[in-house]
């Protein structure tokens, strides 16, 4: 059964059952999942890093709402989350092999790439690129799935605050959220917190790391694997 808890705001906290056991989903934590976010509403979800909040990246009020909700700045692009790898190519105009991806993903990584006229015009409209997620994390991917969309993710704390490992540590945006899904303590180290690679893949045969975060060292060796050389600029 899922362990629903309300707070003041009248916001839910649900448990994930099963969230011990990786391959398994929480069939009813999904569904509901899926339901508020079509309806344009922001949500909070463990991912394969840290917490993050979510809404349809197609849906510009639900984005502007994530904003919001965080307090960041409206130039400072948002990434995307995906269910599988062949959705990428829908949204980015992909420069590397499916092979290549299928080595970074699902993972603790976000890929760069200039987007595709399918993705929402008003949503990170300053910028042609465009950051990929697949977490390693069948929830999120199960909702993805379950929306048939991309979602809008970023992490859930105030813009430049500490990221977060466990919901009770962004209680402060409970409130303003719809749902807290709670997948439980994520880590429990410092090093957990890094968030996911982030690199730029936009440039055909070459890769530039913006973020180190906590697959580093994964992705750096599938770029020499795969002979993608490193821009210095």
């Amino acid at each position: 059964m899922v362990s629903i808890k309300r707070i003041v705001s009248m916001t839910k906290i649900l448990k994930l059952t099963n969230r011990t056991l990786p391959d398994t989903v929480d069939e009813s934590c999904v569904k509901l999942a899926a339901e508020l976010l079509l309806k344009g509403q922001v949500i909070a979800v463990p991912t394969d890093t840290i917490y993050g909040i979510a809404g349809l990246a197609q849906n510009s009020e639900a984005v502007n709402r994530i904003y919001q909700i965080k307090g960041r700045d409206p130039g400072k692009p948002i990434a995307i989350c995906l269910n599988a790898i062949e959705d990428i190519h829908t949204y980015a105009q992909v420069t590397v092999s499916d092979s290549l991806l299928s080595c970074l993903l699902p993972g603790q990584v976000t890929l760069v790439f200039n987007r595709t006229q399918t993705l929402n015009k008003n949503f990170n409209p300053d910028t042609n690129l465009i950051g990929v997620r697949i977490p390693d994390n069948n929830f999120i991917r199960s909702v993805c799935g379950a929306c048939s969309s991309p979602l809008a993710l970023t992490s859930a704390n105030y813009s430049a605050s500490q990221s977060c490992l466990d919901v009770d540590e962004f209680s402060y945006l409970h409130n303003r959220l719809a749902g807290v899904f709670d997948g439980g303590r994520l880590g429990n180290t410092e090093e957990s917190r890094l968030g996911s690679t982030v690199v730029d893949l936009s440039e055909e045969g070459t890769y530039k790391i913006i973020r180190p975060g906590s697959a580093f060292h994964s992705v750096t060796q599938a770029m020499q694997t795969f002979n993608i050389q490193e821009r210095t600029e």
